[in-house]
C-alpha cells in the first residue's frame, strides 16, 4: 500500500463486499422463512410465481435500504447530536432571511448526526413494512391490498421500535474489538448473540406493533373481519411473529456484518520484500496518521494498525523501521500518538478550569457530579479507544526502544520525557475528573536528594472513609466506567515504562536528576512539573 488512496481504495471494496454479502444474507433468510418456516401458512409455496418473485425482490429492496444508511452514518467516534430547538430555530432562520446564517464545524458535525439518525429511522420503518409485506406476502387469502394494510401497519410499527433502539443506543458508533480474528470467524463468533438479540428485540417490536395494529384495525372491522374468518388469531400471530423475527435478524445478521467489514484491521504498509518496504515501509503509515481527518474511520484504522506494530512481535520489521539511523520517523511516531492525548489533557483542563472558583477550592471534598455535567468534560472522553491505543503504542515504542533502538534516537531526541510527561498529564486530568486528591504534598516537597514521604495505610484508609460518598455519587455517573478505565490504561502504559527503565531512574533519582531527565522542562499541560514529580516518584516506588 503505497499511501492514503490506496487506502480508501480498500475501504470502498470493503463497503462494496458488504453490500454483496447483505444481499446474500437476506436471499438467504428469505428462502428460510419463505419455503422452510412459514411454509405451512403459505398458499402453493413451491409453486413460482409472478408475486413470489415481486415479493422476493422487494425484501432485498428493502435490506438494501437498511443497509446504506447505517453505513453512511457509521463513525468510530460517539458525537452529540444538535437538539430539536437548534434544527428548529434553523429551519425558520432559513424561512425567514432566505439564507443559512455561518456555522461552525462543531454544529455542521452535530447537524449531519441528526440527519443521520432520521434518516436510520425512516430506513428501518420503510424497511420494516415492505420486509414483513414481502416475507408474509401469499399466507393469508384476500386482495394484496388487503395484506399491505394488515401487515404493513405492523412493520411499520416494529421497524419503528428497531429504529429509536438502535438510535438510542447509539449502535452506529463502531467498537473495535480487542483481538482481530479473520472475517469469518469474527462474523461466526457473533451470530449466537445476534439470534439472542434479535429474540428480545422481536418480541419487545412484537408488543408495540400489535397495540398499532388493533388500532388500525378498530377503524378497519371489515379487514379484521376477513382476517378472523381465514385465519384463527393464534395463527396469525404466530406468522407474524416469526416473520418479524426473521426481518430483525436479517437486521442484525447486516448490522453484525457491517461492524465486521469496518471494523477489520487495515495494513498502512507496502508488502514485505517489495522495493517500498525497503525504502519507505513507514511512509503510508506515517501518511495516514498524519493526513486523515480527525475522528475518520481512515484516522482509527491507522492507530489500530500502529497498536499492533508496538504492541505485538509479529511484525517486528515494520517497528524497526521506526528507529532509522536520522531519528525523523520515530519523532513523527510520537507525536502522533502523544498528539490525541494532549488535546485530552488539554480538553479536560479546560473544562476543569471552568469550573468557578468555590467549586475549585472544594473539590476534593464535594461532589463530582458537577463535573459529569459539563458538556466538554463528556465528550472528552468520546475517543477513548483512540486514547487507550496512543497511550499504549507511546508506552510499548518507549519500552522497545530499550533494546532494539540502535541509533539512540529515541532517548537522544527527549521522545521519551515527552511521552511520560503526557501520560502522566493525562493521569493527572483524569483523576482530578474522577474526584481524586491531586494536589502536591507537603512531605514530598524536600530537596531533590531526599527521599519523599509515601502516605501511611492509616491515612489511606481516613482518605477512604472521607471520600466514600463521593465515590459512590461517581459510579452513579455515566462516566464512572469510562474514567476508571482510561485511568487504568494510563496506570499500566507508565508502569510498563518505569519497568523497563527501572534502573536507569532509581540512579537519576538519587543523582537528583529525575524530573530533568524523564520529565520535560517546560511546563506541561496538565498540573505543574513538581506535580509529575510527584507522581512519577510514586510510580517508582509502585505506590501509585
Amino acid at each position: 500500500m503505497s499511501g492514503t488512496s490506496d487506502a480508501a481504495v480498500v475501504l470502498k471494496n470493503r463497503f462494496l463486499w458488504f453490500f454483496v454479502w447483505q444481499a446474500i444474507l437476506s436471499a438467504i433468510i428469505f428462502i428460510l422463512s419463505k419455503y422452510l418456516i412459514l411454509s405451512a401458512f403459505t398458499i402453493n409455496p413451491f409453486i413460482p410465481s409472478l408475486a413470489t418473485f415481486l415479493a422476493f425482490l422487494s425484501f432485498l429492496l428493502s435490506m438494501a435500504l437498511f443497509a446504506i444508511p447505517i453505513d453512511l452514518i457509521s463513525t468510530p467516534k460517539p458525537c452529540r447530536p444538535a437538539s430539536v430547538i437548534e434544527v428548529v430555530v434553523l429551519i425558520l432562520r432559513f424561512y425567514f432571511a432566505g439564507s443559512l446564517p455561518p456555522l461552525d464545524r462543531d454544529f455542521r458535525l452535530r447537524l449531519s448526526v441528526s440527519m443521520g439518525i432520521v434518516a436510520i429511522v425512516c430506513a428501518t420503518v420503510a424497511s420494516g413494512s415492505f420486509a414483513v409485506f414481502s416475507v408474509l406476502v401469499g399466507g393469508y387469502s384476500g386482495s394484496l391490498l388487503e395484506s399491505a394494510r394488515a401487515v404493513g401497519v405492523r412493520g411499520y410499527g416494529f421497524g419503528l421500535v428497531y429504529g429509536l433502539h438502535y438510535v438510542f443506543r447509539q449502535r452506529w458508533v463502531l467498537a473495535f474489538p480487542i483481538t482481530q480474528h479473520p472475517t469469518f470467524f469474527s462474523f461466526k463468533m457473533g451470530i449466537p448473540s445476534t439470534i439472542t438479540q434479535a429474540l428480545k428485540l422481536s418480541s419487545v417490536a412484537y408488543l408495540f406493533s400489535t397495540a398499532l395494529g388493533l388500532l388500525f384495525w378498530a377503524q378497519h372491522k371489515y379487514w379484521c373481519t376477513q382476517w378472523c374468518v381465514i385465519r384463527s388469531v393464534l395463527a396469525e400471530q404466530f406468522v407474524f411473529y416469526t416473520g418479524s423475527f426473521m426481518v430483525i435478524l436479517c437486521w442484525e445478521l447486516i448490522h453484525h456484518l457491517h461492524k465486521v467489514l469496518r471494523t477489520k484491521r487495515l495494513i498502512f504498509a507496502p508488502p514485505k520484500g517489495s522495493a517500498a518496504a525497503e525504502t519507505n515501509p513507514s511512509g503510508p503509515l506515517l501518511a495516514a496518521l498524519e493526513e486523515s481527518p480527525s475522528g475518520s474511520l481512515m484516522q482509527y484504522l491507522a492507530y489500530l494498525d500502529l497498536s499492533k506494530i508496538c504492541e505485538t512481535n509479529i511484525e517486528t520489521w515494520r517497528r524497526a523501521a521506526f528507529f532509522e539511523e536520522t531519528g525523523e520517523t520515530y519523532n513523527r511516531i510520537v507525536a502522533a500518538c502523544l498528539r490525541p492525548l494532549e488535546q485530552l489533557a488539554s480538553k479536560l483542563g479546560e473544562g476543569l478550569s471552568s469550573m468557578d472558583d468555590l467549586y475549585q477550592l472544594s473539590l476534593q471534598l464535594s461532589s463530582p457530579k458537577d463535573i459529569h455535567q459539563n458538556p466538554a468534560i463528556v465528550e472528552s472522553f468520546n475517543d477513548f479507544q483512540l486514547y487507550a491505543w496512543c497511550a499504549h503504542s507511546a508506552a510499548s515504542l518507549t519500552v522497545h526502544s530499550h533494546k532494539e533502538d540502535r541509533f539512540g534516537v529515541a532517548q537522544l531526541s527527549g521522545s521519551h520525557a515527552a511521552a511520560l510527561s503526557t501520560l502522566l498529564s493525562c493521569l493527572l486530568a483524569v483523576e482530578t475528573v474522577m474526584g481524586k486528591k491531586t494536589n502536591l504534598q507537603s512531605a514530598m516537597l524536600g530537596h531533590a536528594g531526599i527521599k519523599w514521604a509515601i502516605n501511611s495505610s492509616a491515612r489511606r484508609e481516613i482518605a477512604v472513609a472521607m471520600n466514600k460518598k463521593k465515590d459512590s455519587s461517581l459510579k452513579d455517573s455515566c462516566l464512572y466506567s469510562k474514567a476508571y478505565s482510561l485511568a487504568d490504561v494510563f496506570k499500566i502504559s507508565i508502569y510498563s515504562i518505569v519497568y523497563e527503565f527501572h534502573e536507569e531512574m532509581e540512579r537519576s533519582a538519587k543523582a537528583g536528576l529525575l524530573g530533568k531527565v524523564w520529565l520535560i522542562s517546560g511546563k506541561p499541560i496538565y498540573g505543574s512539573h513538581d506535580l509529575l514529580m510527584q507522581k512519577l516518584q510514586l510510580f517508582l516506588d509502585f505506590w501509585a
